[in-house]
């Protein structure tokens, strides 16, 4: 396969672009070869389908053991908004 080749500037600009892409980048300045970008895809696949089959584990375990979730749910906002409250200076007794 043949890198496509752009300039350094360009390159930045269209970062997102090139690295959607599965084509390989030969970035250049002046002309000359700098460096490669080789794109790497796939691991997304497996990442998402290990992902779907750890929540479908989960689902099974909180059904097997009756857990609301919804109360979980409120029990954790509870839990964050009492660690995150603004903590009150204690004053020392003399």
């Amino acid at each position: 396969m043949e890198a496509t080749k752009v300039g350094i500037r360009e390159f930045r600009a269209g970062m997102a672009e090139f690295i959607a892409s599965s084509t390989p980048v030969a970035v250049t300045r002046h002309g000359q070869t700098i460096g490669y970008f080789i794109p790497t895809h796939g691991q997304a696949e497996a990442d998402v389908a290990s992902l779907k089959k750890a929540s479908k584990t989960l689902d099974r375990l909180l059904a097997a053991k009756s857990v609301d979730i919804d109360a979980v749910v409120s029990d954790f906002k509870s839990a964050r908004k009492r660690s995150s409250a603004p903590k009150k200076p204690s004053i020392a007794a003399t």
